[in-house]
């Protein structure tokens, strides 16, 4: 095996790379050879291979003739351990969200408030979310993601807990709100952990398989949250502080060895001097900004637009909109992994733009004429677009960021979170004034400018890479 050096030449797009070859056959045992190798090559590991120039018999190459060649074929690695151990935290947290989100708004009726005072407590949580993103940055740099981690996700659980007690409508509010704080933290610390876990060929797929998380637990959660809030509207809370509870122990115990989680931070001066640097990044930017149309259309149109567009655009019953929103889950699903691999293999970039430009169409479709053919396939068309940004703008986002980056990834989270607290409302307002073409417009309007971005930044695969640290060795 070999590892590339850092030396690079500025006038030839190769990588100079001296390795020490002992296999007999190849080159006299213990002889330096060097090798040139495309930049666009992966930086983690290699297998040198010898390849003849003549069509002859085989050459020996006992010293490195000119007639012979050698290369550096990445070596296949099975991604780490902790990937697979954030994935199955994701899932206990989606599993229990989303057994708990129906219950929240009747649950807040029950206290007799109105609906705008109900759908005030899902806001709060999503507004601390986003209020305590940048402080929780701050935290997983100075203490490290692992504990953080598992810390927001036991804020989650506690108050949950406590909900489920809740004997006013204040209380539920309070204890949603601090819910949000711990969120922050989780979401915050579990990417950044993920991008210091992976190197920069297999992030996409890292980032696939940790969204795939997300989405089994999103899909499995509804579906025994229905039959709970049957029996009481507290149970959920309580099956979510126990998922949660599961969630916290497997972070805890499956990621106690993780080494680079525990390592000591280097101060690189102010706190916000990271972000400042990565926001004149156009390739951060274009991130940022992905993350901002996935917020606004993913998290908020889809949610907030598409179930009253079914019921009054389309005049169909809510089934409608459940078929309509489990079509877009599995083209989500079925892209996911694939998108990951394309991701790693050929770029952030190309991959960024198609996912902006694919959702985008796929919102065009509702600015027609309301037909259920043309909604089931936006349905499918966005969700496989935001397969494609599911992936993308994460990875994007590790190859940019430097180590120990809790401030710069929660900017990133933030994004997300102002795209889906502004995007329902900007949208449902053009609703309300002008109809559903214009809100849904516009919603492809912020996709298109999403996909500006992704067209003027440059490609960020190659950019800097490291090999990762592992458990156990000192980052």
């Amino acid at each position: 095996m070999a590892r590339p050096t850092n030396s690079r030449s500025t006038s030839n797009p190769s990588l100079s790379v001296a390795v020490s070859v002992s296999r007999t056959g190849a080159v006299s045992r213990g002889r330096s050879v060097t090798v040139i190798v495309p930049t666009s090559a992966s930086s983690c590991a290699y297998t040198v291979t010898r390849r003849a120039r003549s069509s002859g018999s085989p050459a020996r190459c006992e010293d490195a003739q000119p007639r012979c060649e050698y290369r550096l074929v990445p070596a296949r690695r099975s991604l780490p351990r902790e990937v697979y151990v954030l994935a199955t935290v994701a899932f206990f947290v989606a599993v229990g969200y989303g057994i708990l989100a129906p219950a929240i708004p009747d649950f807040a009726r029950d206290f007799g408030v109105g609906r705008t005072a109900a759908a005030l407590v899902v806001s709060a949580f999503a507004f601390m979310r986003l209020v305590s993103a940048f402080g929780s940055g701050g935290l997983v740099d100075r203490f490290g993601e692992r504990w953080i981690m598992a810390i927001g996700i036991g804020i989650v659980a506690t108050t949950s807990a406590a909900a489920g007690f809740a004997q006013n409508y204040p209380t539920l509010l309070i204890l949603r709100g601090l819910g949000g704080v711990g969120s922050a933290m989780f979401t915050v610390s579990a990417a950044a952990l993920l991008i210091r876990l992976v190197g920069n060929e297999q992030r996409g797929q890292a980032s696939g398989i940790f969204a795939g998380g997300f989405l089994t637990g999103g899909i499995i959660g509804p579906v025994f949250g229905g039959p709970l809030t049957e029996i009481s509207l507290r149970l959920p809370f309580f099956v979510y502080a126990a998922t949660l509870t599961m969630a916290g122990l497997v972070a805890a115990i499956a990621l106690r060895n993780t080494a680079l989680s525990t390592a000591p931070v280097e101060r690189r001066g102010l706190r916000g001097s990271g972000v400042a640097t990565a926001l004149r990044d156009p390739a951060y930017r274009a991130a940022v900004g992905a993350n901002v149309a996935v917020g606004w259309t993913i998290f908020g149109v889809r949610f907030a637009t598409i179930p009253l567009f079914v019921t009054e655009g389309l005049r169909l019953g809510a089934v409608w909109t459940g078929v309509g929103l489990g079509i877009f889950a599995v083209a989500n699903a079925v892209l996911l992994w694939p998108a990951g691999r394309f991701t790693d293999r050929r770029g952030r970039r190309p991959v960024l733009i198609a996912g902006t430009t694919t959702c985008a169409i796929g919102l065009a479709l509702l600015v027609l004429p309301p037909a259920l053919p043309l909604f089931l396939a936006s349905m499918a068309i966005t969700g496989a677009g935001s397969a494609l940004l599911t992936v993308a703008p994460a990875a994007v986002l590790g190859d940019v960021a430097p180590a120990r980056s809790g401030s710069v990834v929660a900017v990133f989270q933030m994004a997300a979170d102002v795209g889906a607290m502004t995007g329902p409302l900007l949208a449902n307002a053009l609703v309300d004034s002008f109809g559903y073409d214009a809100g849904f417009g516009l919603t492809a309007l912020v996709m298109l400018a999403a996909a500006g971005l992704a067209v003027v930044m440059p490609e960020t695969r190659d950019r800097g890479a490291t090999t990762p640290a592992r458990p156990g060795r000192a980052t």
